[in-house]
């Protein structure tokens, strides 16, 4: 490191990160986020509807089936949760395939094992908990990896991504679905009012839980935009990697490749 870079970088900087508009330690910010998720899991498909007015699910529709999923891939689905992804992942897949659902909090996992259990789905998935910074898997292992609304809740992002490349089987793609920043002008201050003003608001009326929506909305806004993303994943290694915006950039896939 250049005596320029180590000025640009305050000392400690690279140990902390954002939970929400607050600087917490990287090794504390898992710990706030567990209790946020722990605090939602029964009523995380709630509480998306209320963020997204209910479009998450057109968004998590458009990101699977794009995916390039097919029958007899191995998926890990990261971030997964209550199983919403795997859910449309498991038809693509079959017959042979299979999608392990991981997830670093096992309130989120419980709701999503038994969500898909009791919807049918028997021995297409399976759910582990692990940390996305360090994945329990060998090199080259999934055709495919994915991570919907989760990637800005990961205290180390780039650490993360490398270990999705690490993951991949050649020729294997990552596939990120995240909110991320507006491009349209006119859309600026309604989104902004709506995310700081009303949700939080409507989060405490219906959920009794205030403070769990108002991470969710400075999270948001910490997470980087399409272009730093885009570099992080080049960063890790991925190769032909792109960009979707969604809803006038509210969201985005981002898209690379293993080769």
């Amino acid at each position: 490191m250049s005596q320029k870079d180590t000025e640009a970088t305050p000392k400690g900087a690279q140990d902390t990160t954002h939970f929400g508009f607050k600087t917490v330690k990287k090794t504390e910010k898992q710990k706030l986020v567990n209790h946020v998720f722990s605090s939602v899991a029964e009523n995380y498909d709630l509480m998306n509807d209320l963020m997204s007015m209910g479009i998450h699910r057109l968004w998590k529709r458009h990101f699977v089936h794009t995916s390039g999923a097919r029958p007899g891939h191995q998926v890990l689905d990261l971030a997964g949760g209550t199983g919403d992804i795997a859910r449309l992942l498991m038809p693509m897949i079959a017959p042979g395939g299979h999608v392990i659902i991981g997830d670093i909090n096992p309130e989120m996992l419980a709701v999503g094992q038994r969500r898909l259990i009791d919807e049918g789905f028997f021995g297409q998935f399976s759910i582990r908990q692990m940390n996305a910074e360090s994945l329990p898997f060998e090199d080259d292992s999934f055709d495919l990896i994915t991570i919907a609304f989760g990637l800005r809740n990961v205290p180390d992002q780039q650490k993360a991504l490398n270990e999705m490349q690490r993951c991949l089987k050649p020729g294997g793609r990552v596939m990120i679905l995240e909110f991320s920043r507006v491009t349209a002008p006119a859309l600026q201050k309604l989104y902004d009012f709506y995310s700081f003003t009303l949700l939080p608001e409507i989060g405490q009326v219906v959920t009794n839980d205030r403070d769990s929506y108002q991470y969710l909305v400075e999270s948001i806004r910490k997470h980087p935009d399409q272009e730093t993303l885009k570099g992080m994943l080049e960063k890790a290694g991925f190769d032909l990697c792109s960009v979707t915006n969604m809803s006038g950039g509210i969201v985005a896939t981002h898209s690379g490749y293993k080769t």
